[in-house]
């Protein structure tokens, strides 16, 4: 499997709207390949986010990150943030559920 854990900092009362955005995602684009979503708020500071995608495989990631609909969604998400997140791509060597 393979990933990107992304961390940022919404802006303030924006983040229900960021959750609202994650479900749109999920009903009317979800990836080819896609296989799991999280969204952390942080304990620390509610307005700071760690966002886990999983993927399949490298080229389900690769192939949604160049679709034009993810550009679109990530532009509408990116005004909900304080600035870009800061992502973290790779393959998933374990996991547990």
């Amino acid at each position: 499997m393979y990933g990107t854990v992304a961390r940022a900092k919404v802006k303030a009362g924006r983040l229900d709207d960021v959750v609202a955005l994650m479900n749109e995602w999920e009903r009317d684009h979800k990836a080819e390949g896609a296989v799991a979503n999280y969204l952390y708020s942080l304990d620390v500071d509610a307005t700071m986010i760690v966002m886990a995608v999983v993927f399949r495989d490298k080229a389900s990631y690769v192939a949604n990150a160049d679709d034009p609909e993810t550009d679109t969604w990530y532009r509408r998400f990116r005004e909900l943030l304080e600035d870009d997140p800061e992502w973290s791509d790779g393959e998933i060597v374990y996991g547990s559920a």
